[in-house]
């Protein structure tokens, strides 16, 4: 079991007379997290995934939720977006029962959120979990054997299952991309077209880490750039993948809309293409290093609460800079490589004067001090 970062964060709020929701993709560990939380306690599970769960809860009135809690003060409903008008069930509970600490998951921001925003609004502390940090994976197993696991992480990703399953990481990698990226997104958006879904998702996976054109994708995927905008924003509240934007600000030759594309996990993008050969003979493996890095760096912004902004710089000249941060009026520049091989790197001189940008190369060599922070 790892220890994961924002488990102190929601201990500190328990009893503050708030529901705690806890949100991500399917099998990051959400379950397993506020179990452990709740391990002294006693306390009521209700499953969303259950028919009579979901029933008792679609939409009960004051005294049914009362025969249901009975005396716990401590319930969790696991898999909350399987109950349709949940939001409202969960709004009766904060309010009319102070003593009942609710803990609440959920599989899919992108159902879950717009059931509960409004009915909990000023009632619940909300956090997101992800596929194991880098921090999280080497404080559990050590800083040798996570040095010696890093080719292997860049190749099969970070989801739980996956990293205790070795020697079965395509196997498990198969389930979870099938089970969830296809069924579950299928059943909880409006998409309609599943063919769609996966010859985008193929397109992204090919170009991860490059700039991306919508109008590009709507001719290879064949439908509209209207739907692929669409798609994409589904994916992302999926917790899928997630969008980099281009940073301009002064020079009349910035690229100043246009996005990168990321998957928040490198086993699931290597899944989705069938490709999981070594390292050393791949031709991406540029991008599944920048792909590591700067979803590992994302992770961290959003536990920490830094309030970092990332971006990407580029100018139409190819003056580019592979990932910057603002944070306090301060910016970041920071260039990626596998290896420098004693080459001194350095930022485009334009960027670093013109924002008065503090400048990083990150290799193997230093990697650590850009993924914990």
């Amino acid at each position: 079991m790892f220890t994961r970062i924002i488990e102190n964060k929601v201990q500190e709020k328990l009893r503050s007379g708030k529901a705690i929701v806890v949100v991500g993709a399917r099998q990051v560990g959400k379950t397993t997290l506020l179990k452990g939380i709740l391990k002294e306690m006693d306390y009521l599970f209700l499953d969303g995934d259950d028919p009579t769960t979901r029933n008792l809860l679609s939409s009960p009135n004051t005294e049914e939720i009362r025969t249901l809690l009975g005396d716990n003060k401590n319930v969790f409903l696991d898999e909350a977006q399987r109950i349709p008008g949940i939001g409202l069930t969960l709004k009766i509970i904060t309010d009319q029962f102070k003593d009942v600490q609710l803990f609440i998951s959920g599989s899919s921001s992108f159902d879950l959120g717009n059931e509960l925003n409004e009915p909990l609004t000023g009632r619940k502390w909300e956090y997101e979990l992800f596929p194991i940090a880098w921090e999280e994976y080497e404080k559990k197993i050590g800083f040798l054997k996570s040095e010696q696991q890093l080719t292997n992480r860049l190749l099969y990703g970070f989801y739980p299952d996956v990293i205790n399953n070795q020697g079965n990481e395509k196997e498990t990698l198969k389930n979870l991309v099938n089970s969830y990226l296809y069924r579950d997104i299928l059943a909880f958006s409006d998409i309609r077209k599943p063919e769609v879904l996966e010859k985008l998702l193929q397109a992204l996976a090919l170009q991860m880490g490059s700039e991306v054109n919508y109008n590009e994708l709507s001719q290879l995927v064949g439908v509209n750039k209207i739907t692929i905008q669409k798609y994409i924003e589904i994916l992302e509240q999926g917790y899928i993948v997630f969008r980099l934007n281009s940073f301009s600000r002064n020079l009349r030759n910035e690229i100043k809309k246009s996005r990168k594309i990321y998957f928040y996990d490198n086993g699931v993008r290597n899944m989705i293409i069938g490709d999981f050969n070594p390292l050393d003979l791949r031709l991406d493996k540029g991008a599944l290093w920048e792909n590591f890095l700067v979803s590992e760096r994302r992770k961290q912004n959003i536990y920490k609460d830094t309030f970092a902004k990332m971006y990407f710089w580029r100018t139409k000249q190819q003056q580019e800079v592979d990932f910057l941060e603002e944070k306090n009026g301060v910016i970041l520049g920071y260039e990626f490589k596998w290896e420098t091989k004693g080459k001194k790197m350095k930022l485009p001189q334009t960027f670093v004067e013109t924002y008065n940008a503090k400048s990083f190369v990150i290799d193997t060599n230093n990697f650590r001090s850009f993924v914990k922070i």
